[in-house]
């Protein structure tokens, strides 16, 4: 590999840190033993500042430019962030209705007649002072003060109005709250960072 800058990242298709260089995965490493690539990290990726400091840690992680990119927030270095995966919420979803359509509910009358006898008998006073409301018994046999003939005409009908309501409907929950991957399509590769190499100056 060609000499790198100190503190340079790397990507390899291989799975070990080469001679001078160490996997990129958040280790503490000595500060005295490492002073000039303590003098470039600091403590931006972990570590006390007096005996460790850390390497920064690309494991399943995506490196992203740091600064304010327009109308972007504003990413420090060292700044980590993001997750795997999330679980909506309701205060997360838009507003929406759901619409419920039921059938019933209004109005009508109801026709109501009712059966009567048009026979005449002679008239009485009831109750009167030889007469009661009651069971009577005439010619040695019991008699009721009702007429029994069978109807022959019916009352003049009339309608009585009533009013149903609508059925209450309550829609059901649905959904189970699984989260769900917010990834990009990815590829694991070993990344490394150079603990030895061209002390890097500014241009």
């Amino acid at each position: 590999m060609s000499e790198p800058f100190l503190g340079e990242i790397r990507m390899v298709g291989f799975t070990f840190a080469p001679y001078g260089w160490a996997l990129a995965q958040g280790q503490l490493i000595s500060v005295s033993q490492n002073q000039a690539l303590f003098a470039l990290f600091g403590t931006t990726y972990g570590g006390d500042g007096r005996a460790t400091f850390g390497l920064p840690d690309l494991r399943g992680r995506s490196p992203v430019g740091t600064g304010t990119g327009p109308g972007l927030a504003a990413i420090e270095p060292g700044e980590v962030g993001g997750v795997e995966a999330v679980q909506l919420t309701n205060t997360q979803l838009p507003t929406h209705t759901h619409a419920v359509t039921t059938t019933g509910g209004g109005s009508g009358t109801i026709s109501v007649a009712i059966p009567a006898t048009t026979a005449t008998t002679g008239e009485g006073a009831v109750p009167g002072p030889t007469t009661v409301l009651g069971p009577a018994s005439a010619s040695g046999r019991a008699s009721d003060m009702y007429s029994t003939a069978a109807p022959t005409t019916t009352l003049k009908p009339f309608n009585v109005p009533f009013t149903t309501t609508a059925p209450t409907v309550q829609i059901g929950t649905a959904g189970l709250g699984q989260p769900f991957e917010t990834r990009n399509p990815f590829l694991g590769l070993t990344c490394i960072v150079a603990l030895q190499g061209i002390y890097p100056s500014r241009g």
